[in-house]
């Protein structure tokens, strides 16, 4: 299944978007665009601080998605929207957060043991030291961490997100985006994971997995996820680590993403620089299983999005127009097989100083090769010689920074032109 194999993910954040019967022109939009999963933030009812990701009642929805109609704060409220999602085509992934709580969550008076807690009993906040300077350091005072590893009662908490799984697909959902994956067991993961799919064969788990070591990610791996994340947003297309990871990591199918809501967004970054939203959204395309865009990004939106402060309100009126150029992007990778999977990437060294030039296989193309061209340049354009790609005969090609503008071409030899911030892709024709 195409939606499997090449996941193109849609992330509508709830709080940009409002109560969840005004989702519907979203998931529209979406779908107009190519997109075949819709990733929401977390929806429960949370604490004092407000944030999305702190939890306070798993078993309500947050007031601010309720419909002024609606006649209980039950996550069922949520139905008709999920019901909607999947009656355009699309698939509803939910955020998955259960390595902490609220502060304020009464689960940690109704089961005590469930949390960690300090020499006098007081349950501990997450925090973060800053590897670069250890004095600093980062409390996270609103949250509470759930001990899944050791609790005294771990059999009545596992079971507590197991049925919390289950209710979230007989809500409608179909997928997990699991936040801090690891920092919770891989034995909970397979657990749940193996109790999903005996109810959907097909749900998906995605593993957020930023941040955390080799051997925590392969730890993942072997609890069932099918999907991880990876760091290519962060790549200057010239270090050598990004690639490094991605060979080290080549069998576990990841997900791009020009920007999440835990980063600026790209168009702030760069001054509103449109062809730098497109290059960046045609990389991510080519680098990976899948990709991952919030909402928003098709219009080139500069206002950071928030967990705690972002509000409908904070809509913008846009500074581009990129769903039919998204559209076009995300058809090229579901009917390019070359671009499906995770692939195998070789870097291949050219003359020109701003080429980077990948040298893309995948297993879905077998015996085939592709290559992915990207300008460094943002203000010049360069010149690819074909002789150094190291084949014979004729190319196909197509600038993907222009896909709703631009159709395939041939080449036979010579040199191809490539504009400032473009990225190609080229392949042998047969």
């Amino acid at each position: 299944m195409n939606y499997l194999q090449t996941p193109l993910i849609y992330n509508l954040f709830p709080r940009l978007a409002g109560s969840c019967d005004r989702w519907g022109e979203h998931a529209a939009r979406a779908v107009s665009m190519g997109f075949n999963w819709i990733y929401i933030n977390p929806v429960n009812a949370p604490g004092f601080s407000g944030s999305l990701y702190s939890t306070k009642e798993y078993e309500q929805l947050n007031t601010a998605f309720v419909p002024p109609t609606a006649a209980s704060q039950s996550l069922d409220v949520l139905k008709p929207a999920l019901q909607h999602m999947v009656e355009l085509g699309l698939h509803p992934m939910i955020d998955l957060v259960i390595n902490h709580t609220a502060i304020d969550s009464p689960l940690i008076h109704r089961h005590p043991a469930w949390f960690q807690r300090d020499a006098d009993g007081q349950v501990i906040n997450p925090c973060a030291v800053d590897p670069n300077d250890p004095t600093k350091k980062t409390v996270w005072g609103d949250l509470a961490i759930v001990d899944n590893e050791e609790s005294s009662d771990r059999e009545g908490l596992w079971r507590y997100w197991t049925e919390l799984v289950l209710h979230y697909l007989a809500l409608g959902f179909q997928g997990f985006r699991c936040d801090a994956a690891y920092q919770v067991p891989a034995k909970l993961w397979q657990r749940l994971i193996q109790e999903a799919r005996n109810v959907n064969p097909n749900a998906v788990f995605w593993a957020e997995n930023l941040g955390c070591t080799v051997e925590q990610t392969r730890a993942l791996r072997a609890a069932g996820f099918q999907y991880f994340c990876n760091s290519s947003k962060w790549w200057n297309f010239q270090d050598d680590w990004c690639l490094a990871q991605h060979r080290e990591f080549e069998d576990m199918p990841s997900i791009s993403f020009p920007e999440t809501h835990d980063t600026d967004r790209l168009a702030q970054e760069t001054h509103g620089l449109e062809k730098i939203q497109r290059q960046r959204y045609a990389f991510a395309t080519t680098f990976s299983a899948g990709i991952m865009m919030p909402i928003g990004y098709e219009f080139g939106f500069q206002k950071r999005l928030h967990v705690v402060e972002t509000q409908p309100s904070d809509w913008e009126s846009g500074t581009m127009e990129l769903q039919k150029f998204i559209h076009a992007v995300n058809d090229i990778k579901m009917n390019t097989p070359l671009l499906q999977g995770e692939g195998t990437l070789n870097r291949l060294f050219v003359n020109h100083p701003s080429l980077l030039v990948l040298a893309r296989e995948s297993e879905h193309a077998p015996g085939q090769r592709g290559w992915i061209v990207l300008n460094r340049d943002w203000d010049h354009s360069a010149q690819l010689l074909i002789h150094e790609l190291q084949l014979d005969g004729k190319i196909t090609w197509r600038d993907l920074t222009k896909a709703d503008q631009h159709h395939p071409e041939s080449h036979d030899g010579g040199f191809l032109e490539i504009q400032p911030a473009g990225v190609l892709f080229l392949s042998k024709t047969s």
